[in-house]
């Protein structure tokens, strides 16, 4: 009898034993993994991150938001070290934030070659956007004129070269297309744009 106790005893260890060393070793690769997917998360570029963007199917949803998505795309074209065919990337997919009538004067080849002597002039100029500053979505202008929904919103740029900022203010113009979606229908200097408290004589 005290055989047999003693064997189940042993048999019942073992088993204990097995069953530790197996939650050890899942519990060690479920961490190995998890670091690896953390790193990999933590080394994808901005630009990856802004192209990794499917607008078809995460489209921004109000003027802001378009805006912001924009600068994020101007940002990685103007500020990050990026290959040829990056800048191309970046380029196409800020059309897709453009509206029809937008797209239309600016033919694609052109438009690719405007952006790769851009991004290739800021470089070289040591140029770069220092900061952004983006009007809250209480002061975007809304109207309507021909049967079409705008929205205007202000954005300040500080642009950096060397050691010297100046600003850079902004307008854009938003027209919300057949589908509901606002698309930059233009941009200009605020400077140069004429706004309600102008046509109020204030």
């Amino acid at each position: 009898m005290d055989n047999n106790v003693k064997k189940k005893n042993t048999t019942r260890m073992t088993v204990v034993f097995v069953v530790m060393i197996v939650l050890v070793v899942g519990y060690y690769s479920y961490l190995v993994n998890k670091s690896k997917e953390e790193k990999a998360s933590l080394n994808v570029t901005a630009i990856e991150r802004v192209l990794g963007r499917d607008l078809s199917n995460n489209y921004p949803a109000t003027p802001k938001e378009v805006i912001r998505y924009y600068n994020e795309i101007l940002k990685c074209l103007y500020n990050e070290e990026s290959t040829p065919e990056e800048v191309d990337s970046l380029a196409v997919q800020s059309r897709e934030l453009f509206d029809e009538e937008l797209l239309s004067v600016n033919e694609l080849g052109t438009y690719l070659m405007n952006i790769e002597a851009e991004v290739k002039d800021y470089k070289s100029k040591s140029r770069r956007i220092a900061s952004i500053s983006l009007a809250s979505s209480a002061n975007v202008d809304y109207y309507s004129l021909d049967g079409f929904d705008f929205a205007r919103i202000a954005c300040t740029y500080i642009m950096a070269e060397g050691k010297a900022n100046s600003a850079s203010n902004m307008f854009y113009l938003l027209r919300k297309d057949e589908n509901r979606k606002w698309k930059i229908y233009g941009w200009a200097d605020a400077s140069k744009v004429k706004t309600s408290a102008d046509d109020n004589g204030e």
